[in-house]
């Protein structure tokens, strides 16, 4: 019997001559995709770009406010440290002198030389004289040794506060990776948004954004046309249409307050800024109280505990309402259901209704 037995060539069911042409088909299009002629990225709709461009204003928003915190503490970190460095300086200037004085004391004994007591009595043409110089050299002494004890403990405390500069000096540089990171978070993630953003036409941008669309080319305008919306029955150009009609607010600070918001409408948003001429959300709120004499803290998460919590229908103008689980996003209450607040950096501030975000909650700060 022969060792081997030749294999029988077997034809393709049809099965598996789907699955070799499905196969084959495979493997043209990825060498296709190889050559550099793939298919196109998917295009999508301006439902789809507005809700990934919203999802990224969140998440930059949360970030930005992250940087926030992170920067009022590496302020506070870098601020401590300048202190120490200022008293380790004031420091060492006063141990420079006491030290320059027991040189001093200790040069004057040198060149005096000593001389035990018992014969200097001896010798002494006025005894009582060197009893009463005898008398004072000890108190002398004594002084001396509470100086140089003083120098001692000088030495300790400048010792104290260069060890406490050293770990400021880690805590400042461990605030500023915390800032890199979070400013390297916010700055990705709007620059995916404004990529989204570019794909699409003016009016599909104005729609994803909430823009207002721009009001077209008349004659004799010189080719330029800009909006016109009506705040408080006087047209601002480029600006956001805010109710004619304002409702009255309890307290005189919450009213001053008010009143700056609706002075900065139409503001652009830029992340990180407090004004006066760009905002993000909790700057707009903070500026807005600070030119009421009330200093708030620069964060969301810290302007939510600023005041005394109150209820969605206990709103009054002037209150401070949140939006999002994380307490990422807030804006200044001015009555009606209405709000303004600065919402991204495709929208300037503007009067919004308070339902357009999930409500996390208010605080009345005055």
């Amino acid at each position: 019997m022969a060792a081997h037995r030749k294999l029988r060539a077997r034809s393709l069911s049809g099965n598996t001559a789907r699955t070799a042409a499905t196969l084959a088909l495979a493997g043209a299009a990825t060498a296709t995709a190889f050559d550099g002629t793939g298919h196109a990225e998917p295009q999508l709709t301006t439902a789809q770009v507005k809700t990934r461009v919203d999802q990224l204003y969140r998440e930059a928003e949360t970030a930005t406010e992250k940087y926030n915190a992170a920067h009022e503490k590496a302020s506070a970190a870098q601020h401590r440290l300048n202190a120490l460095r200022d008293e380790t300086a004031r420091r060492q200037d006063r141990l420079d002198t006491a030290r320059g004085a027991l040189g001093a004391f200790a040069a004057a004994q040198y060149r005096h030389g000593a001389i035990a007591p018992s014969w200097q009595l001896a010798l002494s043409s006025s005894p009582d004289r060197y009893l009463d110089d005898a008398a004072f050299a000890e108190r002398a002494g004594r002084r001396q040794a509470q100086q140089v004890s003083r120098v001692r403990a000088q030495l300790r405390e400048i010792e104290r506060l260069r060890g406490a500069a050293r770990v400021e000096a880690k805590s400042v540089r461990s605030r500023q990776a915390e800032l890199k990171r979070q400013k390297d978070a916010v700055t990705a993630k709007l620059k995916e948004a404004r990529q989204l953003l570019a794909r699409l036409t003016p009016p599909e941008r104005a729609k994803a954004t909430g823009s207002a669309p721009a009001v077209p080319v008349h004659a004799g305008t010189g080719g330029r046309s800009a909006p016109t919306p009506v705040r408080y029955g006087k047209a601002i150009p480029g600006r956001p249409s805010a109710p004619t009609a304002r409702v009255p607010v309890p307290t005189s600070r919450a009213s001053a307050a008010v009143a700056y918001a609706y002075r900065k409408l139409g503001s652009p948003y830029v992340w990180g800024a407090t004004g006066p001429n760009a905002f993000d959300c909790s700057g707009l709120i903070q500026a807005a109280y600070r030119s009421a004499g009330i200093s708030l803290p620069r964060t969301t998460y810290a302007q939510i505990n600023a005041g005394r919590r109150v209820s969605r229908s206990q709103l009054q103008p002037g209150d401070l309402v949140f939006f999002y689980s994380g307490i990422s996003h807030v804006g200044i209450y001015v009555g009606n259901g209405r709000m303004i607040h600065a919402p991204n950096p495709s929208a300037p501030v503007r009067v919004a209704p308070i339902d357009q975000m999930p409500f996390a909650g208010a605080t009345r700060v005055a």
